[in-house]
């Protein structure tokens, strides 16, 4: 006799047919954790690092604050767990690293690194190594150290771009001392960026989790349910939010692979300071029909775009064709060229479509921003609160200036329309609403011309960089 089960199962029936299914099924998931604990925890170290400070500095760090007084002010938290001195000249610090090749080499945070005198590794098995830098890149807060060991566990690293929101999220680390900690959360969001500033950068692409992260996970890794390493793990939004941000393991493998190879990161540039359009009220009003873009806030001096066509205050809208409508992606696209390479940009200038040409040069590690020293007596004062003088040869060789075109800034009026727009003595002025200005004469007629409602838009060199600067009275 055949017997037909209802269409609707009692509870009581499921339960006898399958007892075991839930806890079954939990079971497997404690058995993927308890894999990626065994697989993943051997590649990751503890890192322990002495600075040595001096008797004002020592000093200055007594007066009460606490010792991650540097990112006082922000809303996010670098988790670089600094510990207790036990010599009073001293800062202990802790954090932690991913073995990244079998033969020594460490990846880690350029923070937990950063000015330390003494760098010590200890690995899963309790073996410790003296270690030294191989190369830091504080753009990315990526770092790789070096211990003198071999056949080590290296991590397995995931491909970062296929992960997915909403799949596990793993952090291994020593979260105050607390080595070999074992967390488990989801990745929340992908692609984070704006973290550190508004409109944020191209460096910044972090994966976001709720894994419990805290200070001494730095430099840790961010692993999958496979324990493939994911992510770096780098910086928190507040303790004991859940709210955590990790460098994608792409990102930090390419510059780990140049720090070894080359012990630095080249990178193709412009050589340009930007803002987007929308951060900047006023220029805007000079460009009504532009809707999106990438303002030039300034060109550096001696690069790709101080010797092109490239000016203050234009508008970058397209870079080889491709549309940018923020800062990061002018910049994204910047760095995926060659250096050397040549790039057109779509730029809109007082109303007109221009194509500038230009070749990327190497980012250079630091820019260095000479100052000017005081000329001699002025002799034009504007209602904006600015006094200049013809900026002659004599005045040019004086403070070093490649150029005499323009006019002089010899003093800026306390609390005039001028000061608060950031202009200064030393500054030199070589257009006015783009129309060149070879002396005093030409600024005086110029800014008599002005309506101080609609404004001035004005090109100014500053210690070798070319920025622009929009005077206008807001009363």
């Amino acid at each position: 006799m055949t017997v037909l089960w209802p269409a609707r199962m009692s509870v009581a029936a499921r339960s006898a047919q399958s007892p075991n299914s839930d806890l079954d099924l939990a079971r497997r998931l404690e058995s993927a954790f308890e894999r990626v604990a065994d697989q993943a925890s051997p590649a990751v170290v503890v890192i322990k690092t002495v600075r040595k400070i001096s008797v004002s500095a020592e000093s200055q760090d007594d007066n009460g604050d606490d010792n991650n007084q540097q990112f006082e002010g922000t809303p996010f938290e670098f988790f670089f767990r600094q510990l207790p001195r036990e010599h009073p000249r001293d800062i202990d610090g802790q954090g932690s690293g991913i073995i990244f090749r079998r033969d020594g080499y460490i990846l880690t945070n350029q923070h937990v690194v950063d000015g330390a005198d003494t760098i010590t590794v200890r690995l899963k098995d309790g073996t410790e190594y003296d270690a030294k830098i191989v190369g830091v890149d504080d753009r990315t807060d990526v770092a790789v150290i070096k211990i003198d060991a071999k056949n080590l566990t290296a991590a397995t690293l995931a491909n970062s771009d296929d992960v997915k929101v909403g799949q596990w999220a793993i952090a291994i680390g020593a979260p105050y001392e607390l080595e070999y900690s074992f967390t488990v959360g989801f990745v929340s969001a992908k692609g984070r960026s704006a973290l550190w500033s508004h409109s944020g950068s191209a460096y910044e692409d972090y994966i976001q989790t709720d894994a419990s992260i805290n200070p001494g996970n730095s430099g840790g890794p961010l692993c999958d349910i496979e324990g493939r390493v994911i992510g770096v793990n780098t910086a928190i939004r507040g303790l004991n939010r859940g709210i955590g941000f990790a460098i994608p393991i792409n990102m930090a493998r390419d510059i780990a692979d140049q720090l070894i190879e080359k012990g630095k990161i080249v990178r193709p540039w412009i050589g340009i300071g930007i803002r987007a359009l929308s951060e900047n009220k006023e220029l805007a009003e000079f460009a009504k029909d532009v809707k999106d873009g990438v303002i030039v806030q300034e060109i550096h001096a001696d690069t790709p775009a101080a010797k092109s066509d490239l000016k203050p205050a234009d508008i970058i809208v397209a870079v080889d064709g491709v549309p940018v409508k923020s800062p990061r992606e002018l910049q994204q696209q910047i760095l995926h060229k060659q250096v050397g390479q040549k790039v057109i940009l779509d730029v809109v200038r007082g109303g007109k479509n221009l194509k500038v040409t230009l070749q990327t040069g190497e980012m250079p590690e630091r820019l260095q921003v000479a100052s000017h020293q005081k000329s001699s007596k002025p002799k034009v004062e504007s209602a904006f609160g600015l006094t200049v003088q013809t900026l002659t040869k004599d005045i040019a060789e004086r403070l070093k200036l490649d150029s005499t075109d323009g006019v002089i800034v010899t003093d800026v009026a306390e609390g005039s329309i001028a000061q608060q727009k950031g202009l200064q003595h030393g500054d030199v002025i070589t257009e006015i609403d783009r129309a060149p200005v070879h002396s005093a004469d030409d600024f005086k007629a110029a800014m008599a011309k002005i309506d101080p409602e609609k404004g001035a838009l004005l090109y100014v060199q500053r210690g070798g960089t070319s920025t622009f600067v929009v005077l206008k009275d807001t009363k």
